[in-house]
């Protein structure tokens, strides 16, 4: 029992904010940089067409926009899937503790 505690316990979101991510943002960084440009060409090669530098900029900005919200949205339901996993986990333990 010589184990330091904190004298309370942590909440299920101080508990959730704890768990690694699975996810490296520089690499999503890069593969959504990577799909603005498949996206971009891909419209270029379909249209047989080649986009201006400033009409290019305006369009990268607004996939990557588009898709770091998407991004975040993820992230939020990562959280709530952690949240309910630790639930479940605490509802798990007390039905095994509480069969006694």
């Amino acid at each position: 029992m010589s184990e330091h505690r904190n004298d309370q316990p942590k909440s299920t979101e101080e508990k959730v904010m704890t768990v690694r991510s699975a996810v490296d943002l520089n690499i999503v960084g890069e593969n959504i940089a990577d799909i603005a440009n498949f996206a971009i060409e891909k419209h270029e090669f379909r249209n047989a067409t080649t986009l201006s530098s400033e009409v290019r900029e305006a369009i990268d900005a607004k996939i990557k926009e588009a898709l770091w919200q998407f991004v975040e949205e993820l992230k939020l339901r990562r959280r709530q899937a952690l949240e309910t996993m630790f639930n479940l986990a605490d509802k798990a333990l007390d039905e095994v503790v509480n069969k006694k």
